[in-house]
C-alpha cells in the first residue's frame, strides 16, 4: 500500500527506479488498485444498506470494477516488495548490508504519521458513540483494537473475532505488510548472502497457495492470514532483485509486459474461467496475479510501457501518489456520504444516473481527501523525520513507496 516528489522525469532504467525516481507507470498501477478498492467498498456499502445495485453494470464488468478490492491489495503487496527492495539495493548496495535502525526509521517515518492520526480520530469517534465507528464489544474493546493495530496483528484479531468497523478493517493489510518489513532486514542480515534470502522468498511463494487452500472457507482469515499474503511481497522482492542483478534485453521485457498483463487479466476479468480451471480451489489464482504484477513491474523498470501509461492518466497518477492515505481515509467519505443518501431516498432505489453520480462523488472526494492528507500532512512529517538523521552513502531523500 510510498510517495516521491510530485514532479519527476519518467523512469527509463532500473537504475533510475532504484535511485528513487518515480515511475509514472507504477503510479498508474497504484492508482488503479486504490480506485478499485474504493469502488469495492462503495458498492458493498450500498449492498449492505439493501439498495438494488447488483445490476448497475453487466455482470462481468461489475465483477471487475466492484469486486476486485482483494486483488488490488495483493497487487499493492507485490508493488511494495518490488520498490522497497529496489530502494534498499540502491541505498546499501547489497541486502545483507541493510542497517536495521535506519531501515525501521524510514518505514516509521512513512507509515506512522497518517496511521497515528487515523487511530486518534477513530478512537474519538468510538468514544463519542458515532454510528458506523463504534466497535462491537464482542469483537474487541477500543484498547484491544488499538493494541492490535499498533502491534501489527489486527488481521489476526479480525480473522478470529470478526470484522471491525470499516475504517478499522482496512488496517488488516498494514498488519501483514509491516510484519514482513519488521522481519525483512533481520532476515537479510541473518542469511548473509542474497541467495539465502531468495531461498526464503521462494519458500514464502510455495507456502502462499498452500495456506490459502488450507484456510479456504474460514472467512476472513483465509484472506487475512500472514502466509496467505506474504508471497505477494516475496514476488516483488525477487522481481526487484532480478531487475537489479540480471541483464535483460528490451525484447524480453516486452514479452514480460505482455505475459504480465495477460496473467492479470485472466485472474481479474475471467474469473469464471479461472474457477473452472481449478486455480481458485488450490490458491493459485492469487499466485498467477502476483506473477503478472511482478512481470509488469520488471518491464516498467526497464522503461517498457511507461510512456504509454503516462498518457491521459494524470488523475490515476495523482491517486497513485496518495494511495496509502486514500486507502486509510476513504471509508470516512463512503460512510459519511451514505447518511445524506439514505435521508434523500430512504429505502427507495433511485435510477442508475443517481447511483453513477453518487459512486463518482464518493470516489472523487476519497481521492482528493487522501491526496490532501498525503501532501499536507504525511509527507511533511515524513520529510521532517528523515531530515534529522545522519545521511548515509547512496541514501536517497525521495520518500519510499509503501
Amino acid at each position: 500500500m510510498t510517495i516521491g516528489t510530485p514532479n519527476y522525469e519518467p523512469v527509463r532504467t532500473a537504475r533510475e527506479l532504484s535511485a528513487g525516481r518515480r515511475s509514472q507507470g507504477i503510479d498508474v498501477l497504484r492508482g488503479l488498485a486504490v480506485v478499485l478498492v474504493v469502488l469495492h467498498h462503495i458498492h458493498l456499502r450500498f449492498l449492505i444498506n439493501h439498495y438494488n445495485v447488483a445490476d448497475l453494470l453487466p455482470q462481468w464488468l461489475g465483477k471487475v470494477l466492484f469486486f476486485s478490492g482483494y486483488y488490488s491489495v495483493i497487487s499493492f503487496f507485490v508493488i511494495s516488495g518490488f520498490l522497497i527492495t529496489s530502494l534498499s539495493l540502491n541505498r546499501w548496495g547489497s541486502l545483507d548490508r541493510i542497517p536495521l535502525l535506519h531501515f525501521y526509521r524510514l518505514r516509521a517515518a512513512r507509515i506512522l504519521p497518517c496511521l497515528l492520526l487515523l487511530l486518534a480520530v477513530l478512537s474519538a469517534l468510538h468514544l463519542a458513540g458515532a454510528s458506523d465507528f463504534v466497535i462491537k464489544p464482542e469483537r474487541a474493546s477500543l484498547g484491544r483494537a488499538l493494541t492490535a493495530a499498533l502491534t501489527l496483528h489486527l488481521n489476526w484479531l479480525e480473522g478470529h473475532r470478526g470484522y471491525l468497523p470499516g475504517n478499522w478493517d482496512v488496517l488488516w493489510s498494514l498488519s501483514v505488510e509491516e510484519t514482513f518489513y519488521v522481519l525483512f532486514p533481520l532476515l537479510c542480515l541473518a542469511m548473509r548472502r542474497e541467495s539465502g534470502l531468495l531461498i526464503c522468498m521462494a519458500a514464502l511463494i510455495v507456502i502462499g497457495p498452500l495456506n490459502r487452500m488450507a484456510l479456504m472457507g474460514q472467512e476472513p482469515w483465509e484472506d487475512y492470514a500472514y502466509f496467505s499474503c506474504m508471497d505477494g511481497i516475496a514476488f516483488g522482492c525477487i522481481a526487484a532483485w532480478i531487475t537489479a542483478r540480471v541483464q535483460l534485453s528490451r525484447s524480453m521485457m516486452r514479452a514480460a509486459m505482455i505475459l504480465g498483463v495477460a496473467a492479470v487479466m485472466l485472474i481479474v476479468a475471467f474469473r469464471r474461467q479461472t474457477f473452472g480451471l481449478g486455480l481458485t480451489a488450490v490458491g493459485l489464482n492469487v499466485t498467477i496475479l502476483e506473477i503478472g504484477i511482478a512481470l509488469v513491474l520488471m518491464a516498467l523498470a526497464h522503461g517498457v510501457g511507461n510512456s504509454t501509461l503516462s498518457r491521459g492518466t494524470a488523475l490515476l497518477q495523482l491517486a497513485g501518489r496518495g494511495s496509502y492515505e486514500i486507502y486509510l481515509v476513504h471509508m470516512f467519505v463512503v460512510l459519511g456520504l451514505m447518511h445524506p443518501f439514505k435521508s434523500l431516498f430512504g429505502a427507495t432505489s433511485p435510477n442508475s444516473a443517481v447511483y453513477a453520480l453518487t459512486y463518482g462523488a464518493m470516489l472523487a472526494i476519497s481521492v482528493l481527501l487522501g491526496y490532501a492528507v498525503q501532501r499536507w500532512f504525511s509527507e511533511p512529517f515524513n520529510k521532517a523525520l528523515r531530515a534529522n538523521r545522519k545521511k548515509l552513502p547512496h541514501a536517497t531523500e525521495c520518500s519510499d513507496y509503501r
